[in-house]
């Protein structure tokens, strides 16, 4: 009589040799369970989350001190909010942490106090008009900035052309205003020149009724060039061919422009569109804060910079931070609207639906 392998001479099997298929069935059971979802992830186009980890560590492990910095100082702070709801004192503890686990809750007293004060909103009307003039006058300039510098042919001319216009990015505040008193202010070249010709009284660095056309001219001046960039990165992505073939049906210049390049650059415009109306209450602090002095507070006061002089000058922290997350606040709703409307319009914008 022959014998199967681990049977035993009586003709009954171990149990071992049973156990050995059953583990063996069990293995290859497991292994056809990811076999299938792997290919059910593949046919739905999703890679799975640890094959994107073990591909992806690289990366992740670079990113990973530019998170911890991120958290540190964009996330942790955020905790300190709590202050807006406490009459916070500093100097009831031995250091600032500490003192906010002993300064008293006052509520929403803080947002109250906010509501009923008119230099609050004065300074909301002027960062909204500030904000509205820019994104009319400023928000368009580096779009078309980006069309001149993209119809240029010659390489070396393009090149000199965009660095010309970078290089104000990099001034500090403090040197762009002085070269627009220089230019602009009573002692400048232009009221110098104006003297000589029988006109006197040209200021326009103190005229408070044209402030916020001079911040403007000024932020346009510094940042427009540098604006352009992203536009031409997007430009740079159009296929020449769409642009030749638009040239054999007969389109000129202009219709190229328009039906081939500013399609091309829709998606780039919404994106920056909806960060710019995110960012609305926030136009600026240093160029209002140096110029506060020369037209006065009414014309000058805006949110950061009601919000410093609330918190650092007079030392109200706690009504500050209350300003501070109000402003925080609208600004998250006016991205989320915004971008809502981009989805209407048929763009992406920040996220996808």
């Amino acid at each position: 009589m022959s014998l199967t392998a681990g049977s035993r001479p009586d003709g009954t099997r171990s149990v071992a040799a049973v156990e050995e298929p059953t583990a063996a069935v069990g293995a290859a059971t497991a292994t056809g369970r990811v076999a299938r979802g792997t290919r059910k992830a593949a046919r739905e186009g999703k890679v799975p989350w640890r094959v994107r980890l073990r591909r992806d560590r690289t990366l992740i492990l670079m990113t990973l001190p530019v998170i911890l910095l991120l958290v540190l100082f964009n996330y942790v702070p955020l905790l300190a909010n709590v202050v807006a709801f406490q009459e916070y004192d500093p100097y009831v503890s031995s250091n600032g942490i500490t003192a906010i686990f002993h300064s008293p809750w006052v509520g929403v007293e803080q947002f109250s106090r906010m509501v009923d004060d008119p230099l609050f909103w004065g300074a909301v009307k002027n960062t909204i008009l500030l904000f509205a003039l820019q994104l009319v006058l400023f928000f368009p300039i580096p779009i078309a900035l980006a069309l001149l510098i993209n119809s240029v042919i010659r390489p070396r001319v393009r090149a000199v052309a965009q660095a010309i216009m970078y290089l104000p990015h990099f001034f500090s505040w403090v040197l762009v205003v002085t070269v627009f008193q220089q230019m602009f202010g009573g002692a400048g070249i232009i009221a110098q020149t104006l003297e000589k010709h029988g006109w006197t009284g040209f200021d326009l660095m103190t005229n408070a009724d044209l402030f916020k056309y001079l911040v403007t001219a000024q932020a346009v001046w510094k940042d427009a060039g540098w604006g352009i960039i992203v536009f031409l990165a997007a430009l740079a992505a159009v296929s020449t061919d769409l642009y030749e073939a638009a040239a054999m049906d007969g389109a000129g210049r202009w219709r190229r422009m328009w039906h081939v390049t500013l399609p091309a650059l829709r998606p780039v415009i919404a994106l920056l569109l909806v960060l710019r109306v995110g960012d609305a209450l926030s136009v600026g602090f240093e160029q209002f804060l140096l110029q506060r002095d020369a037209v006065g507070v009414g014309a000058s006061e805006v949110l950061d910079t009601y919000v410093w002089n609330m918190g650092i000058q007079n030392g109200d922290f706690s009504y500050a931070a209350a300003v501070g997350l109000v402003k925080g606040a609208i600004g998250v709703c006016l991205v989320l609207a915004a971008n809502k409307f981009a989805h209407l319009l048929g763009e992406q914008g920040v996220y996808k639906k």
